[in-house]
């Protein structure tokens, strides 16, 4: 079974870092699993209030976070990566060559992504409330999902990492 999770989006300050802090916050402190998030395009970014606000309410503080960018390091780093979204799944196999699930996948076996802000409303600065009950309404769908997902992390092994060899030489 996977002992480290990474979720991946864009940016790493929406989904990939809300089902982080979600995932962490319903595992507890005593949990065994590591737990971290990345963004194909992480820049240094503040966290938007109605995101941070939202995680809040839900007994979440991500006012330490740092968005980190999706590397082979942080890919190396972890048995089970879980991409938010389709183009998170298709980067992620183009760049390491690796086959990942998408996190409704996991959760409930639906091959559904999760979609970004400007991929679910194309014009959402137009209407900045519909905006926000998007926004959260995500957060809301990720923090209800973890449960879920906990229950079928079982299913989801991992990577098998190769085992590292040891040579002795003669010389």
């Amino acid at each position: 079974m996977a002992q480290s999770i990474l979720f991946v989006c864009t940016g790493n300050i929406f989904r990939s870092m809300a089902a982080e802090y979600a995932l962490r916050a319903q595992l507890g402190q005593q949990s065994s699993y590591q737990v971290e998030s990345a963004g194909t395009e992480a820049k240094p970014k503040t966290i938007h209030p109605v995101i941070s606000n939202r995680l809040i309410q839900k007994g979440t503080d991500p006012s330490a976070h740092v968005p980190q960018a999706l590397a082979k390091a942080v890919i190396d780093r972890n048995d089970l990566i879980i991409a938010m979204g389709l183009g998170h799944r298709e980067f992620i196999q183009k760049q390491f060559g690796l086959n990942v699930p998408l996190f409704n996948e996991v959760s409930f076996g639906e091959d559904t992504p999760i979609l970004d802000l400007h991929e679910a409303l194309p014009d959402w600065e137009r209407d900045i409330k519909e905006a926000r009950a998007y926004v959260e309404s995500v957060i809301d769908h990720i923090w209800e999902s973890v449960p879920a997902l906990i229950a079928r992390l079982p299913q989801f092994p991992g990577r098998q990492r190769p085992r590292r060899l040891w040579h002795r030489f003669n010389l």
